[in-house]
């Protein structure tokens, strides 16, 4: 057995470091880095390092734990939240690009095995690519955001799926009818027990560590990788691929089958030793393996493949969501959005070169298409959503709704009354009198320490869209978002800043993606005061020109502190609480009490 060479074990992930922070500083999957690093100090380029043995087997356990933490990432569940329209038009953006994809390269003379992972590659999907991009753009709560979601998780389930035959065809060989029956039987089965596996017999077994108050993090990494293991030792004895049984493993290793906060825990872990360290090894080690003469010998099918995949997935996209009723215009936005592709592609790519399937030619062909396309993501999508956002078509579609409010002050009320009319709005507060109060009032309230699990679970805070911590105490509004964060996976956090706060304490909201209420630091007993006596007015502006929510603050902000910013009302009549680090866009209303 080859030793591992340490020297070159630095310099790959030292490489993979340079590459994937560049590429993410640029707006783009870090993968995409390490692919290019790869290719640059490979063979190829500067020929610095080239592929071994162990290098190969710490890149072979990267993707395994690569595909569980993609595993992981995927709900089925999401995929409702792009309506069945969207759905057909994500599978829309998988099937055209397959097809064009496949007889492109029988037309190039390539074999039906090395068409069919062609087809694979052109028609997958990056979530990762689009996540960050999706941030950038603001575009998280449009629907379009969950349509991409939606074609991301099929397209790499379907993928896979195909994927898991073409490894057993060829595996088995020869193929007869028996044969095909065996295969076949083989991979159903597989898939069969996994699933039952993860849906009763996972359950089972988080229940009882549960039960017997094991709640060790490194017991329960351990058990999950003796499970994923598993599952992948199962995958190969039926004849598929190690990674199925990674990604099966993955799927199931979700919210509910252990505790809420170890699960996110060990997700954190898996993401940290396989995207930090493992699967940057495989990236930059498939670089190793593309060839630069295809710019010579086969530029004509580099580009012909690159065009098919591009016009494949955004057309296709586009024709398949007609029916939705949307529009063609958002078919093509979102048509834009999934045209990047990203680690399951490569991860296929690479096996199938492994196995003698496809060539290095056709290797580097993909590699090369997939950055390629990947780049035009931001560009296109930024086109596409402006276009539909200055003709009033892009549309907002929240996955979780509803309001959690912490504080039953005059100010929490006040803002529970305007937002309740469109929402459901739970209170809660550690005061018991200010609660009943609450009641009396109207309001849906309840009593507790919101730093306790049991209090948000109580509110039933994994169904919730938004956390407003507004208590005088900023400790207990950060604390209390931080929960809502880790434990409940509330996507929006906004929480009340004391004037007396450090600047230290305001940095905490960056790490748990959360911003401050009223885009500014603001007491809270002046105007809970102001607010419980009627001493106040509430004004509307309509803005005529886009502005951040700080800029209009400094620029309406009197020396006092006597204007209170409220409230942002879109063209719809959607309310959303006026906080830092939001935009409000020519037409939208902003109320505010002075």
């Amino acid at each position: 057995m080859e030793e591992l060479n340490i020297l070159n074990l630095l310099i790959i992930l030292f490489s993979a470091w340079l590459g994937g922070s560049a590429a993410k500083k640029l707006g783009y999957p870090a993968i995409l880095g390490e692919l290019i690093i790869g290719i640059i100090i490979g063979p190829a380029l500067l020929g610095l390092l080239e592929p071994s043995e162990m290098i190969n087997v710490l890149a072979e356990v990267g993707i395994i734990l690569l595909m569980v933490y993609i595993g992981m990432e995927i709900n089925f569940r999401d995929l409702g939240k792009a309506s069945w329209p969207g759905l057909l038009a994500a599978i829309g953006g998988f099937i055209v690009p397959f097809a064009l994809g496949y007889y492109t390269i029988i037309y190039f003379g390539g074999t039906q095995m090395a068409a069919i992972f062609v087809a694979i590659a052109v028609a997958v999907t990056s979530l990762a690519t689009k996540s960050r991009i999706l941030v950038d753009l603001k575009l998280l709560n449009t629907r379009i955001a969950y349509v991409l979601m939606a074609g991301a998780l099929i397209s790499d389930t379907l993928a896979l799926v195909i994927f898991a035959g073409i490894v057993s065809y060829v595996d088995a060989g020869s193929i007869n009818t028996l044969g095909l029956v065996w295969v076949a039987g083989k991979a159903v089965l597989f898939f069969v027990f996994t699933a039952l596996a993860g849906l009763y017999l996972m359950p089972l077994l988080g229940r009882f560590l549960m039960k017997s108050n094991i709640h060790s993090r490194t017991l329960h990494f351990t058990l999950i990788l003796i499970i994923v293991l598993g599952f992948s030792e199962l995958a190969e004895v039926a004849g598929l691929h190690s990674i199925l049984g990674a990604f099966m493993a993955g799927l199931f290793i979700r919210d509910g089958v252990f505790n809420r906060q170890i699960s996110k825990d060990i997700n954190h872990i898996f993401h940290d030793v396989s995207i930090g360290f493992l699967a940057p090894i495989f990236f930059v080690s498939a670089g190793f393996n593309v060839t630069l003469e295809i710019f010579q010998t086969d530029l004509m099918m580099l580009i012909v493949v690159t065009l098919v995949a591009m016009i494949g997935k955004i057309f296709g996209t586009a024709l398949f969501y007609l029916p939705s009723g949307y529009g063609w215009r958002e078919g093509i936005a979102v048509g834009t959005g999934m045209n990047g592709r990203g680690a399951v592609e490569i991860i296929i790519a690479g096996i199938g070169l492994q196995m003698g399937i496809i060539t290095s030619e056709i290797f580097s062909i993909l590699v090369f298409m997939a950055i390629f396309t990947t780049l035009t993501v931001p560009l296109f999508l930024t086109w596409t959503t402006t276009w539909l956002r200055n003709r009033n078509e892009l549309v907002l579609q929240e996955s979780k709704s509803g309001y959690i409010i912490l504080g039953a002050n005059p100010l929490g009320l006040y803002m529970a009354k305007k937002l309740q009319d469109k929402d459901e709005v739970v209170i809660i507060d550690s005061n018991r009198e200010m609660v009943a109060e609450a009641k009396k009032q109207g309001f849906n309230s309840m009593y507790g320490n919101i730093l306790k699990e049991e209090t948000m679970e109580d509110a039933k805070a994994t169904e919730i869209g938004t956390f407003i911590g507004v208590t005088g105490n900023s400790e207990i509004n950060f604390l209390a978002a931080q929960i809502a964060d880790d434990t409940f996976y509330i996507p929006n956090k906004i929480v009340l800043v004391s004037p007396s706060e450090t600047g230290a304490d305001v940095d905490m909201l960056d790490k748990i993606n959360a911003t401050s209420l009223f885009a500014n630091k603001t007491e809270l007993e002046p105007w809970a005061i102001k607010i419980n006596d009627g001493d106040f007015e509430e004004k509307t502006q309509t803005i005529k020109e886009e502005i951040s929510t700080r800029e209009w603050v400094k620029k309406h902000k009197g020396e006092k502190n006597s204007i209170l910013p409220f409230f942002i009302i879109n063209t719809e009549g959607i309310k959303r609480p006026f906080r830092y680090n939001d935009s409000i866009a020519e037409g939208e209303k902003v109320i505010y009490l002075v």
